[in-house]
């Protein structure tokens, strides 16, 4: 009876939430219906910009993982027992070379937490995915200067490590028993009659789709990668011939229905709390250049200098604030026009493109309220503190 309850009960509470919120938001106020609007705005932007080309292409690389991954071998090199110099070199090393948003590494991250890799490995490739983006570092060194630049290579690198550790060891035995309940798994890997090669080319032409189909213009700050991205689509196009080929040579129907049915649990169960979550953003601080609710006049303002408030301010705004890869380049950029300084906006650039509000409510989904507020309290109390120690050495 209590099971039966519970859907009922948290479809009145969302009725009730929404009540409320119509009562009494101030909709006739400027301010809020100019936030409300710009709330629809960035959500729009969203689906344009991100779901078609980023969220859709990681799902199926997530159901992939699911369906298709062999168990033992994500255990064997991403499992809490996996020896730690393995485990958080592949997780940290996977995540940068994916270079994808907050947002996008989310389904790649339920992938293979869902097949068995342990906590601190998983939470290790959540936040190196967008953290250790090497574009956007090599923008960081070209805008700001060499030494924000290497501050925020060597903060990204070492925070995947070290969160990944920490949550690991703060979690440990309920990681334990969540691997050994045997109906947290219920792909065993691979069809036996497919070869691991076949298998990893599958794999290998999803990622190759992900990464080039995204591929950003450095606007001059490399000419290899700027000479990729003047291809890119035909890059891409080889990559999704490799699919097409690997699927119809190697795929039973039944396992491309079923592939086709994770991917689809996988979008509804992370779409709902994105498209909340970006609304939410957008209705708080808006697009960047954009005023919302809170005028980025108001952030400004507060992270100026290097005390432990300012940098403080930085991680926490940073980590609810919605960064699409590289954007927090000119966003900084503006900021610091406007007189923040050089320890927050480190801080900034630590906490802001592995973590947006939007992110934090589909971790909260998988990894439960606990888990989720260790893992934001990390990032935003290493962020605050490498931005005070920079600040003060710069």
């Amino acid at each position: 009876m209590a099971r039966k309850e519970i859907l009922p009960n948290k479809a009145l509470i969302i009725t009730a939430a929404v009540f409320l919120a119509a009562y009494f938001i101030p909709f006739d106020v400027p301010r809020v219906s100019g936030a409300l609007q710009e709330a629809f705005l960035m959500l729009g932007e969203y689906a344009r910009d991100h779901v078609l080309l980023c969220l859709i292409p990681a799902m199926f690389i997530a159901g992939a993982v699911t369906v298709f991954l062999n168990r033992q071998a994500v255990i064997r090199y991403l499992g809490p027992e996996a020896p730690k110099a393995v485990a958080y070199s592949v997780a940290s090393v996977s995540g940068a070379i994916l270079a994808v948003c907050s947002c996008t590494v989310l389904p790649l991250f339920k992938g293979i937490y869902k097949k068995g890799a342990g906590l601190g490995p998983a939470v290790s490739f959540l936040y190196s995915g967008p953290a250790i983006n090497i574009l956007a570092i090599v923008m960081s060194y070209k805008v700001f200067g060499w030494k924000i630049g290497l501050a925020r290579m060597a903060g990204a690198i070492i925070f995947a490590v070290v969160i990944g550790i920490v949550m690991q060891l703060i979690f440990r035995k309920e990681d334990k028993a969540r691997l050994a309940d045997a109906r947290m798994f219920s792909h065993s890997g691979p069809d036996s009659s497919r070869s691991l090669g076949k298998t990893a080319l599958y794999m290998f032409s999803m990622i190759g789709i992900l990464v080039f189909i995204n591929w950003a213009d450095s606007k001059g700050g490399s000419a290899i990668w700027d000479f990729i991205y003047s291809y890119k689509y035909y890059i891409t196009a080889a990559f999704g011939i490799i699919l097409i080929y690997s699927l119809a040579r190697w795929f039973s129907r039944d396992e491309i229905a079923e592939w086709g049915r994770e991917t689809r649990d996988f979008s509804l169960q992370i779409l709902p709390y994105l498209f909340f979550g970006v609304l939410a953003a957008g209705f708080l601080l808006g697009r960047p250049g954009h005023d919302a609710l809170i005028p980025v006049g108001w952030v400004a303002s507060l992270v100026g200098g290097n005390s432990v408030f300012s940098n403080l301010i930085a991680s926490v705004a940073g980590a609810f604030m919605y960064f699409a890869t590289l954007t927090e380049v000119p966003i900084l950029q503006g900021l610091m026009g406007a007189g923040m300084g050089n320890g927050p906006a480190l801080a900034m650039l630590l906490a802001g493109p592995s973590l947006s509000l939007p992110s934090i409510l589909v971790i909260n989904g998988e990894l439960g309220l606990k888990k989720t507020t260790v893992y934001v309290l990390l990032v935003v109390v290493l962020s605050t503190a490498a931005g005070l120690i920079f600040g003060s050495i710069v």
